[in-house]
């Protein structure tokens, strides 16, 4: 498919409306909404945004989790030249006060409650204290409303800015924030060309056309829904069905009524989908292609029990756009299980050893740096982290280590921070949680080190069993033992309810590891 000739996300979307007219961009409950229709509301959003003196280059805030009223509001403030800042719909009251001051935003769209978080009543306290005095304008949105956004204001023009009032293809699209090693998020930056570019890209692995129906069950807030699945939906006139919140036995329904032929998961995702009462393959028999992250067995998880045969392996940060790697979706499934696939269109990949920053060769194992479609900075007070985040010559330092494979692939090995020492021998937790994973009475696996005195670190495992499986420490050790050497077999395994995981389904390895070393701690007293 030909990319899209636009090069901001507003006229993106005006683009595609001309293109793709009625056929349906997004589903999302009971709703659909054509080309067309976005665009036209869009537009509406974006009237009223400039009657409100908001200008090229102000920040808006959104609070909304998926639905449609999120790309409202995105594609109307990209065709009014601001900036989107997205908030999670899991913040707390703290880290809302702080996300307010540090982001600089002018106005902020938000839902008036979201699951147990009463935001409504958060704001109005937050603003009351007089902190934000740039923060001029709050639209709530009701979280029990099916009604377009801004439906009840006045009528205002259509926007027609003059050369130079609206937004650019280098200007800033959206800012998401992204957890790391710092006591706070870190401000991320993304332009409009880059997420159009890079998405197309990512879509064209896929093998996107506009008969895909893409199930978001993941946030947009987060780069892997806004940057990576909207773009690469969108720029190939594909739909969008929207989950507002993720359920097991929900998004099976979803993938069932509305036909749909690719999903964005998660090894918790998947597992949670076939792990479900409700889950049987002809469920899902319309999927086809797709995302995920993980380890060999739950890309073969993906493809063989959820049905996505053609499902792809990623690579990829916040800070590039998403994803960097994605494995082609034609290629053999053994092939994308055991790779994240070669680097997309205009993005450049080097390994580097850890002392000396030399690049390595392939086979050999060292951080990867990445360039191309990155960030530009950080921005707000994570700026400082920047000049550490970048090289001078433009690579950004993911912190993750991998190597090159003989065919140009890239294989990921874990964060640094996640890497084990046992033994003077760096252990990947992702290569023990695939070894666990292919154990059939184990659902999903999370493995992290615990400090000890002769080793440097041994290994703990958890699991969480299927429905209706019973394994023991035993059969676990002993199911190692065959697939793994020596090494790589876990000194500990605890079998629990649950794995601790965030909202958009990934390991929470920091407080995996504070239960393992409390586990530990237990053990020697």
């Amino acid at each position: 498919m030909k990319p899209p000739f636009s090069r901001t996300l507003g006229e993106l979307i005006v683009e595609q409306a001309e293109r793709y007219g009625s056929h349906p961009a997004v589903i999302s409950d009971q709703r659909t909404l054509s080309y067309a229709d976005l665009a036209q509301r869009a537009g509406h959003v974006a009237s009223v945004m400039r009657a409100r003196g908001i200008r090229r280059g102000d920040r808006v805030g959104l609070l909304v989790n998926n639905r449609p009223e999120w790309l409202e509001a995105f594609f109307g403030a990209s065709m009014a030249g601001a900036v989107v800042v997205a908030f999670s719909t899991w913040s707390t009251r703290d880290e809302l006060e702080w996300l307010l001051g540090d982001s600089g935003i002018r106005m902020l769209i938000s839902l008036d409650r979201f699951m147990d978080h009463d935001f409504a009543a958060d704001l109005k306290s937050l603003i009351a204290e007089g902190r934000y005095p740039g923060l001029r304008d709050v639209e709530l949105v009701r979280h029990d409303s099916a009604t377009s956004l801004f439906a009840d204001a006045a009528p205002a023009p259509l926007v027609r800015l003059a050369p130079g009032e609206g937004a650019s293809a280098t200007d800033d699209a959206i800012v998401i924030y992204t957890s790391g090693s710092s006591s706070r998020p870190k401000s991320v930056p993304l332009s409009h060309y880059g997420i159009i570019e890079n998405g197309f890209n990512i879509g064209e692995r896929q093998g996107y056309g506009p008969n895909d129906r893409v199930l978001l069950a993941p946030p947009l807030f987060w780069s892997y829904g806004s940057a990576n699945a909207m773009s690469a939906a969108l720029t190939h006139g594909a739909t969008l069905v929207l989950q507002g919140r993720f359920e097991a036995g929900e998004a099976i329904s979803l993938i069932e009524r509305h036909g749909c032929t690719a999903l964005y998961t998660l090894p918790a995702i998947t597992s949670a989908i076939v792990s479900h009462p409700t889950f049987k393959p002809e469920r899902t028999r319309t999927l086809r292609t797709g995302l995920t992250i993980g380890a060999p067995q739950d890309i073969l998880t993906a493809a063989n029990v959820l049905g996505a045969t053609e499902i792809c392996n990623v690579y990829g940060q916040t800070e590039s756009y998403g994803n960097c790697c994605v494995t082609p979706h034609d290629w053999p499934l053994e092939r994308r299980a055991e790779c994240q696939g070669p680097p997309l269109p205009g993005v450049e990949i080097r390994i580097v050893d850890a002392t000396t920053g030399a690049t390595l060769p392939a086979g050999e194992e060292g951080l990867i740096e990445v360039r191309g479609y990155v960030m530009r900075a950080y921005i707000g007070s994570s700026a400082d982290q920047t000049a550490a985040a970048l090289t001078d010559d433009g690579f950004f330092r993911t912190g993750d280590m991998g190597r090159f494979r003989d065919d140009g692939t890239i294989s990921f090995s874990g964060r640094v921070t996640e890497m084990i020492k046992k033994g003077g021998i760096n252990i990947s937790p992702a290569e023990v949680e695939d070894v666990l994973m292919r154990h059939d009475a184990v659902a999903l696996a999370g493995v992290v080190g615990v400090p000890d005195r002769q080793q440097g670190e041994l290994l703990a495992a958890f699991i969480v069993a299927k429905p209706g499986m019973h394994p023991n420490r035993d059969d676990i050790i002993a199911h190692c033992r065959t697939l793994a050497s020596r090494y790589k077999v876990p000194d500990f395994v605890e079998i629990r309810e649950s794995l601790p995981v965030t909202v958009t389904g990934k390991l929470m390895r920091r407080e995996l590891k504070q239960i393992a070393a409390s586990l530990s701690q237990g053990r020697a007293s």
